[in-house]
């Protein structure tokens, strides 16, 4: 007998690992690559130029794959995660799957809040069609519902998922 289509939907036991971490300090400033960042309950990421906005875009995040998929589609092996200019880089974890779901990534507890599409600047950083590379492969935005520390090689996993018995450094190498 198949599952139904909500249980499928609220079913989520994959866990996801952090491979990379970073925060924007101001409009177009250079990201600022992080071993690990304070989440702030209501903020945002510290360092964060979205921090302290208690809006639906405290934190962004994008799959891992999909930064080869970005590449693929300009030609080249994949992208670097800052010239996205997203927070957090999710391995292992389908992203979409977390609609309507609170997640935890380490010691922070977040809340889906939508999806973050491209901007122009798409065009500027990847040349021409990096608008349309990036559509549909952007990631989602988070806010921050309990504070925590967030490390790179963290689990990602929907809250209520128990953690599995293995080093989240051997999930996705």
């Amino acid at each position: 007998m198949s599952d139904s289509l909500q249980t499928l939907l609220d079913t989520l036991p994959q866990i996801g690992a952090v491979r990379w971490i970073a925060t924007r300090p101001a409009r177009g400033a250079a990201m600022e690559i992080r071993a690990e960042v304070d989440a702030v309950a209501g903020a945002g990421l510290r360092g964060d130029r979205y921090a302290s906005r208690n809006g639906k875009r405290q934190v962004t995040l994008i799959q891992w794959e999909h930064l080869a998929v970005i590449g693929s589609l300009l030609g080249q092996e994949a992208v670097a995660p800052e010239l996205l200019r997203r927070n957090i880089v999710v391995a292992g974890l389908n992203l979409l799957a977390l609609k309507n779901k609170q997640f935890v990534i380490g010691d922070a507890l977040l809340e889906y809040t939508g999806l973050c599409h491209p901007c122009s600047q798409m065009e500027t950083r990847f040349g021409p069609g990096g608008y349309n590379a990036v559509r549909g492969h952007g990631g989602i935005t988070a806010r921050v519902i309990e504070s925590g520390v967030i490390r790179v090689g963290d689990n990602v996993r929907v809250s209520g998922v128990p953690l599995i018995d293995k080093d989240p450094q051997d999930l996705h190498r």
